[in-house]
């Protein structure tokens, strides 16, 4: 039975994983609306073809979880992740790019399970009052992978097309995409071999899917955090969707996607030194407060780039990766606080909020179609002043948390209306 510690750090390595496959999408969307001559809109269906798995998935997921433990929720989210993967060589063959948006959704679903399974197993291992510390340091593995997802995808599917490879441009997403299924379905055996520590739910007196999810809601923290989350994962997700095309068309400089793509690095490799820096300061600051002092970040950097030359404001827009570093494990800490043994199903039932991450980034594309690039990043700039509401809310209204670490205030099961 390997320690807590030694978990974590595998945790680590799936977030990793998640981080560096969602982030290609950030690459996808540029590649395939010049390889589809795609508008905005329809170039951000990649994002909402995977997001909205968030949507579909997530609450099957935390009450498959719930019922099969942590080790074969992972396995299994591996393999389904795997098998999207392999479902881009039929879409590549047939140049269809509705094939591709029906690959990337079952690669999406795989990850929502992870995302799911992975969230929730981190909340139980340690005391309640360190959860929002502890998941925002194994979250920084999934910012190291989004940090670097983004240039090595770069390098082998935007590079070929530069090269004028011969075939058609999608080609260059055989490889990328081929060598991830071979290593997601060799993960998923490794993790069904081994033996974890873990407490399965009891669901056999569930009184239904409606009464489960009114049961949840019941949960103030949760309720609130369901939209918190969701515009979120929307915001951030929207600039990273249109940072590329924002460097090429604003006067930067910068005249091509392949060499925009590397500027992606400073906006993710904010988010990864922000988590390993807000680890620490999350053991110092009222997690409410630093959600809130970090939304009003971002909004002051966007309103600020608004206003400002291309050359200057590119910046400003990369410098959001940093406000958004502990964002996302302190709202979904702050959300299923307290709901004990239920913490899967309140993790699957939040986790259907990344489905921000489909709609946002449609929006801001329809608005970038409407009145150009840069009045669209008002999309996310309204989206960070409702996390502001709740951060600011949640450190007004929640009970300072232990972090003594006896276990004392995350075994309480209720569900408590804070």
């Amino acid at each position: 039975m390997p320690s807590a510690n030694r978990v974590l750090a595998m945790l680590a390595a799936l977030f990793f994983a998640m981080g560096l496959i969602t982030s290609l999408n950030d690459i996808l969307v540029p590649h395939f609306k010049a390889a589809f001559d795609l508008t905005y809109r329809d170039a951000a269906l990649i994002q909402s073809s995977f997001f909205a798995a968030y949507f579909v998935v997530s609450y099957p997921a935390g009450q498959y979880t719930a019922r099969v433990g942590y080790r074969r929720a992972l396995a299994t989210s591996l393999w389904l992740a795997g098998l999207g993967c392999a479902l881009f060589f039929p879409a590549a063959a047939l140049v269809s790019y509705p094939c591709f948006l029906a690959a990337l959704f079952v690669l999406a679903s795989g990850i929502t399970l992870l995302q799911v399974a992975v969230n929730a197993y981190v909340e139980t291992l340690g005391s309640r009052g360190e959860a929002a510390s502890r998941l925002t340091l194994v979250q920084a593995f999934n910012s190291l992978g989004t940090t670097v997802g983004p240039p090595l995808a770069a390098l082998w599917i935007l590079a070929p097309q530069a090269a004028e490879a011969t075939g058609h441009a999608v080609d260059s997403v055989r490889g990328p995409y081929g060598l991830l299924a071979a290593v997601l379905a060799l993960g998923g055996v490794v993790l069904w071999r081994l033996t974890l520590p873990e407490q399965r739910a009891d669901t056999a007196a569930s009184p239904g899917l409606l009464g489960n999810v009114r049961s949840l809601l019941s949960h103030r923290p949760l309720r609130y955090g369901i939209v918190a989350l969701f515009l979120y994962v929307g915001a951030e997700v929207s600039i990273g969707s249109f940072l590329i095309v924002y460097l090429t068309h604003t006067g930067t400089g910068i005249v091509d996607h392949a060499h925009a793509s590397r500027y992606l690095a400073f906006y993710w490799g904010g988010a990864m030194v922000g988590r390993f820096a807000g680890a620490w300061l999350l053991r110092k600051v009222s997690p409410g407060k630093l959600l809130c002092l970090c939304a009003l970040y971002n909004l002051m950097l966007i309103l600020a780039a608004l206003t400002l030359p291309g050359a200057i404001a590119m910046w400003l827009l990369l410098a959001c990766g940093l406000g958004n570093a502990i964002m996302f494990p302190t709202i979904f800490s702050l959300s299923v606080g307290g709901l004990g043994a239920r913490v899967s199903e309140g993790g699957g039932l939040i986790c259907m909020a990344i489905v921000g991450g489909a709609i946002l980034p449609y929006l801001q594309g329809a608005l970038a179609d409407g009145v150009g690039i840069v009045l669209s990043f008002l999309v996310p700039a309204l989206a960070y002043c409702y996390i502001a509401g709740f951060g600011a809310w949640c450190a007004r209204t929640m009970p300072p948390m232990d972090v003594s670490g006896d276990g004392a205030a995350e075994n309480q099961p209720g569900l408590p209306n804070v």
